[in-house]
């Protein structure tokens, strides 16, 4: 096994490992090579935890993600017909996207690239930014081959964001407010000479030039950093967040409530997913503006109905919840955990921003640092131990009694079983 396929597979979830393999083989059928690329590697070689999955397919992307789509039960979320590539949720909550190996030319700042098909190293050089311009052969034939043909290795180890092409900015605007997330996210400093750059692409106020879905995209994406107030602070200091709304700037931007939101996005589980945390952080970033300036950034974004509602209905959809969460009759944390359990992600997270209740506060709290690690305690094969069928009916209500009385204190923690203290030596059938 290739020292890079080994370092992948302990830095990825039991979860993006099915996925990969998923991914493997549906581009094995379709006689397709297969390349891990961008954000994951430049997170599995930087230390960092892997995010999201970023494949690249020599050949039709989005015809290979619709297929694994088909085959794995996985939601498309998104796609792109011009650059052949597709986001996908699975079943086990991993996201990935796959995307067709490609050339981009621009024929002026901010327009619509040409696209055409290409290589694996053509794709990598044409790419904003070192550290993401590396990859890795998931393809039987190369597997566990290193392609890093604009040194983003060195990049990485100076802990530096440097550009491949002198027009990357031009070409693309929105990397002027990517490059301020990594620089957040990632904590490395910027390359002289990008600088340098960013900075000339500033004065000639390309910025203007982002199309307004690619202003949204962003938007997204900032929702689900670990730390989205610190962005959106490097973004009111270089007067981008004019971008989103005019209105947005000085003591319309409330710093406290973000930096609220993102301590209380800390406490919730992995198996929520980030995409849960848009709701709440729109919510939070406009929070002082008016219905005017609120309207002027759906305006902006060109946000659609279903997705303004996701921050503008919020509040109101959480009112179920708010009100099953404070009820009396929840004393013990079984009840607290039973009520939580199949709670929406992204009204917990709006609960433990907006809701001034120290019962409300207390109990999420409970759940998500206590309750949800004691549950988990007990496993399907604690109770295949009391000797009852797997798949019936009476397994899933024991588990759920026997989690409850693990709750409540009235049991401890299942003890693993002994291990043998002298085993038999393993002969030569058994190595």
């Amino acid at each position: 096994m290739s020292d890079y396929i080994f370092m992948l597979e302990s830095h990825l979830s039991s979860e993006q490992n099915q996925v990969v393999a998923e991914v493997q083989s549906a581009t094995k059928q379709a006689g397709v090579s297969l390349f891990l690329t961008g954000g994951a590697m430049r997170d599995m070689l930087g230390g960092f935890q892997i995010r999201d999955l970023d494949f690249t397919i020599e050949g039709n992307g989005l015809k290979v993600a619709k297929s694994i789509a088909q085959k794995s039960g996985a939601r498309i979320v998104s796609q792109d017909e011009l650059r052949r590539s597709a986001e996908l949720e699975f079943p086990n909550g991993a996201t990935a996207q796959v995307a067709m190996a490609r050339t981009e030319t621009y024929r002026k700042p901010g327009a619509k690239p040409q696209i055409e098909p290409a290589t694996i190293q053509e794709d990598l050089r044409r790419r904003d930014l070192g550290v993401n311009a590396i990859a890795l052969s998931l393809a039987q034939a190369s597997m566990g081959l290193l392609l890093d043909p604009t040194n983003g290795q060195a990049d990485l180890g100076r802990k530096e964001l440097r550009t491949l092409h002198s027009m990357s900015f031009y070409d693309d605007p929105i990397r002027l407010l990517r490059l301020l997330r990594y620089r957040i996210r990632l904590g490395f400093s910027v390359e002289d000479r990008t600088a340098s750059q960013w900075r000339n692409a500033r004065d000639a106020k390309v910025e203007d030039l982002i199309p307004a879905r690619t202003l949204f995209g962003e938007l997204s994406q900032i929702a689900e950093e670990p730390n989205p107030s610190a962005v959106v602070a490097a973004l009111e200091e270089e007067g981008l967040l004019r971008l989103l709304a005019p209105g947005l700037a000085g003591p319309k931007v409330d710093h406290a409530g973000l930096a609220k939101l993102d301590k209380a996005s800390k406490l919730l589980p992995p198996s929520v997913s980030r995409k849960e945390h848009f709701g709440p952080f729109l919510y939070a970033l406009t929070a002082k503006l008016s219905a005017k300036e609120k309207a002027g950034l759906v305006a902006n974004t060109a946000m659609l109905k279903i997705e303004s509602e996701r921050w503008q209905k919020l509040e109101v959809r959480s009112k179920k919840l708010e009100k099953a969460v404070r009820a009396p009759g929840l004393r013990k944390p079984s009840q607290v955990y039973n009520v939580l359990k199949t709670a929406a992600g992204e009204e917990m997270l709006f609960l433990l921003y907006h809701s001034e209740s120290k019962t409300i506060q207390e109990r999420l709290r409970n759940h998500l640092q206590k309750y949800i690690e004691l549950a988990e305690e007990i496993t399907d094969a604690d109770v295949a131990a009391t000797g009852i069928q797997p798949g019936s009916p009476k397994f899933a209500k024991t588990k759920e009694a026997m989690m409850n009385a693990r709750l409540d204190g009235k049991t401890r923690k299942p003890e693993p079983p002994p291990m043998d203290a002298n085993p038999e030596p393993m002969g030569r059938g058994r190595r």
